[in-house]
């Protein structure tokens, strides 16, 4: 997957989504744009980041993230946009 390269609008942390091989995959990063390791922790502002909006690169990644959203409790508190939008 690649990276999140333009401004994601978003004041907070989230996740980048995107499908490979028809499946959704998540990378965590800060709201200052650092990628998240497994343990949420952000080396540059020195915090224990929260993940609860999911940036969908293209339109199919948004449809199946909304479904999790909408089917999952484990999703239910989380939303959901595509990027770029704001």
């Amino acid at each position: 997957m690649t990276k999140f390269t333009e401004s994601t609008n978003t004041p907070g942390d989230y996740y980048f989504a995107g499908l490979e091989n028809g499946l959704l995959t998540m990378q965590p990063f800060c709201a200052c744009g650092n990628s998240l390791d497994d343990d949420y922790f952000c080396e540059k502002c020195r915090k224990t980041c929260r993940c609860r909006l999911i940036v969908c690169e293209d339109a199919e990644a948004l449809a199946m993230a909304k479904r999790y959203v909408q089917k999952s409790s484990r999703f239910s508190g989380f939303r959901v946009k595509l990027a770029g939008e704001r």
